[in-house]
């Protein structure tokens, strides 16, 4: 009988820890390169070459719960390979939702010009510069570090020409009334529930990116208030928000005179996860 491959015997670890099969598959093909059958018809000679990586990360998994995607330094989104550190959120499938939103929103438009504030790897932007090649993609983050990710992220794609990528606290480094559409995945965690996140979320993803103040509504509020200022008349507000917060941001919207056609979108889990709605103007 064939002694077990690599992947068998810590498929049955993880099982034990807690940790998806979808992982353990993650963490081993961003190792070896196999493709999906390669994966599943691995023999234990065949992962030989791959022990030693493959055991210390498969540890500091374990013992640390650092991220599969955190030990790699990069994650899978959309079609997109991205660069991802500590620095940065991981980009995750909800947020698929905003890209789409305002795709669909700008493919209307000649040349849009659009927000992406709080830009992490810059995975929205660079999702939305490659489905409009005609737009200008401001991509704003108040963290360097962050910064840097979305700037080996932008590179990569060869769409320096469309992404610029600006330090600053949200609006404030974008000229007014110059925008199409903003787009933004906000802070927007109650701080006391910040702690009762997964240890891989709160131990290792940046607490700034996370933390949305007493109520979770610090950041939206901002961009509520100040949008109008930036987005032309008419033009797309479309945010990401928590499980429970849609109808709060909704009546944010409502309240501030500013805004029309207030609408909240689900994601694929069916949980209310964008707000989205258009500017008025001031």
């Amino acid at each position: 009988m064939a002694a077990p491959s690599w992947r068998q015997r810590t498929l049955a670890a993880a099982s034990t820890a807690g940790v998806s099969p979808a992982e353990v598959d993650y963490l081993i093909r961003g190792v070896t390169g196999f493709d999906r059958l390669q994966l599943h018809l691995a023999t234990a000679e065949q992962f030989e070459p791959w022990h030693r990586e493959l055991d210390a990360l498969w540890h500091r998994r374990l013992a640390e719960r650092v991220p599969v995607q955190y030990l790699l330094g990069w994650a899978y989104w959309r079609d997109l390979k991205l660069a991802v550190t500590p620095a940065t959120l991981i980009p995750r499938p909800e947020t698929e939702l905003l890209a789409d939103c305002g795709l669909d929103f700008c493919r209307a438009l000649t040349d849009p010009v659009i927000a992406d504030l709080g830009t992490g790897t810059g995975a929205v932007a660079i999702a939305v510069a490659r489905g409009l090649p005609g737009s200008l993609v401001y991509a704003v983050d108040n963290s360097e570090a962050a910064l840097a990710v979305a700037r080996r992220n932008v590179e990569s794609f060869s769409l320096q020409h469309q992404v610029s990528l600006l330090l600053g606290e949200w609006f404030t480094p974008l000229p007014h009334r110059a925008f199409d559409a903003l787009l933004s995945n906000p802070p927007y965690i109650p701080t006391a529930l910040i702690e009762t996140l997964s240890p891989e979320v709160r131990l290792h993803e940046p607490f700034c990116a996370l933390d949305g103040g007493v109520d979770g509504l610090d950041a939206l509020r901002v961009l509520v208030e100040q949008a109008p200022t930036y987005v032309r008349p008419g033009g797309l507000w479309a945010v990401e928000v928590m499980a429970g917060q849609a109808a709060l941001v909704e009546n944010l919207l409502d309240e501030s005179g500013l805004y029309r056609s207030i609408q909240r979108l689900t994601d694929f889990a069916g949980i209310e996860r964008l707000v989205v709605a258009n500017v008025l103007g001031q």
